[in-house]
């Protein structure tokens, strides 16, 4: 298992990490989530000795990291950090020999990798040959050749077309289902909801918001809330205890309303004004809860 617990790091008067905890275990896929400057980068920088904490520890199976455990670690950075000019056959086997591999075994990873993310046809082209898609899945490639026990990735679906997306996802679930521990960022929070059982929302270097997708939407103090009455205009909608958002949509009325709103009440005005044509009440996304969370 990887942890991070209460890690903390300034720089000057900014506080990158003010806290910042989490962990995965093998097998497990986390969501690290955050607004852009909250500290995702540096706390997965530590991990690999790349950013010297003031406070906090960083261990993996319960020990302090050093080389020979980052041997086992694969990375894949926000900004590339792979040779322009080099083929891309090339730098996946060195890659994979400097992390313990031998040739044999390191050109026949290569070789795999490039045909799971669809680049077989593109290894003996330089890097800089590449569009930023396919350049993208070589630096995931760069990350999983030495069949690392723990990945840990920043922003990997970053201007990726949906082809590329779903086969990066498809290659993530594979990994962890083989007993991988799994940390990505993402924006693509829809995404995340989709591949992550669990999720940690950082803001200002602090934990707001962790625990289990399902869980934390269950949990949730509020619900979406949708009604599309025929002929309806959205005017039949009195005021009500327990509305906190309203938007209208031609017949459709979209709501944010508490957990425990009273649906029959607003059913029965409904129903008052004409047939129902779709009603739903649901959980808020991902997305949603992490806004909430970011914006308190």
């Amino acid at each position: 298992m990887l942890e991070l617990k209460n890690l903390s790091k300034s720089y000057g008067e900014v506080r990158a990490l003010d806290g910042t905890s989490l962990s995965v275990a093998p097998g497990g896929m986390l969501g690290f989530l955050g607004p852009n400057g909250a500290g995702k980068t540096t706390a997965m920088r530590s991990v690999f000795g790349l950013v010297r904490l003031d406070a906090g520890q960083v261990t993996w199976k319960g020990l302090p990291i050093g080389p020979e455990q980052r041997l086992q670690f694969g990375y894949m950075p926000e900004q590339r950090g792979l040779y322009p000019r080099m083929k891309v056959v090339e730098q996946l086997v060195y890659f994979a020999e400097l992390h313990g591999m031998s040739r044999t075994e390191a050109s026949a990873s290569a070789a795999r990798w490039l045909t799971t993310l669809g680049l077989s046809d593109r290894g003996e082209d330089r890097l800089e040959q590449l569009s930023h898609g396919n350049q993208q899945r070589v630096q995931l490639a760069a990350a999983l050749v030495h069949d690392p026990d723990l990945l840990i990735l920043d922003e990997p679906f970053s201007g990726l077309d949906p082809v590329a997306v779903e086969t990066l996802a498809a290659s993530l679930q594979a990994e962890a289902a083989r007993g991988k521990a799994v940390i990505f960022s993402s924006h693509q929070l829809d995404l995340v909801e989709d591949l992550c059982e669990d999720v940690v929302i950082i803001n200002q270097g602090r934990n707001v918001m962790e625990g289990k997708v399902a869980r934390l939407k269950e949990d949730s103090p509020h619900r979406r809330l949708e009604i599309d009455v025929v002929n309806g205009d959205g005017a039949w909608l009195p005021e009500m205890a327990g509305i906190e958002a309203k938007e209208v949509d031609g017949s459709l009325v979209r709501l944010l309303v508490q957990k425990d709103f009273d649906l029959e009440a607003v059913l029965s005005v409904a129903r008052a004004v004409g047939p129902i044509r779709h009603f739903s009440f649901e959980a808020p996304s991902l997305s949603e809860m992490f806004l909430r969370a970011v914006a308190s």
